[in-house]
């Protein structure tokens, strides 16, 4: 029998947040460049300082999701930038409980549980193809929201045809 294999990249689209924190970034060095050149040079450290933080803060903005399905596992990675990799997460598919759409009726169960941790490997374009997987591992229970495209949809329901829905 052949390996079960699939990959899926999605871009994080960019929250509020984060482009409040990159301007703020971007503002605070005209600052202290602004303090440098009129009022004290020794701010030039200051800037040369924030001109290092912001080198290596500004590609934790531009980030990236990379799904890999493999037999029954799936790896989530993260990449920043287009240029660093950092695994996010793997997961045993076989403790998965249930896949579906995030806001399909299969799903009203899971809705009001206090104990469901959400982490977000979505685009955040909204709800339109946003999966959830609820999953127990030895550290509690989580609801995963990935967008999976049609080919690793079509692996996983025919993996787990009991867990996996997609009407």
């Amino acid at each position: 029998m052949g390996d079960l294999y699939s990959e899926v990249l999605v871009k994080k689209r960019a929250t509020v947040m984060d482009r409040l924190k990159k301007g703020g970034l971007i503002l605070l060095m005209v600052a202290a460049a602004f303090v440098a050149l009129f009022i004290n040079v020794w701010f030039i450290l200051m800037v040369i300082a924030l001109g290092v933080a912001s080198f290596f803060l500004m590609p934790m903005f531009d980030v990236e999701f990379e799904y890999l399905l493999v037999n029954r596992e799936l790896d989530i990675d993260k990449i920043y930038a287009k240029s660093r990799r950092k695994k996010a997460e793997q997961f045993h598919l076989e403790e998965m409980e249930i896949f579906a759409l995030e806001d399909s009726p299969r799903m009203d169960s899971y809705r009001n549980n206090v104990n469901l941790k959400t982490k977000d490997y979505s685009s955040r374009n909204g709800k339109e193809g946003v999966y959830a997987m609820i999953i127990r591992d030895d550290r509690g229970i989580y609801k995963v929201l990935l967008e999976p495209d049609d080919a690793m949809l079509d692996a996983m329901r025919k993996t787990f045809p009991n867990k996996v829905f997609v009407d």
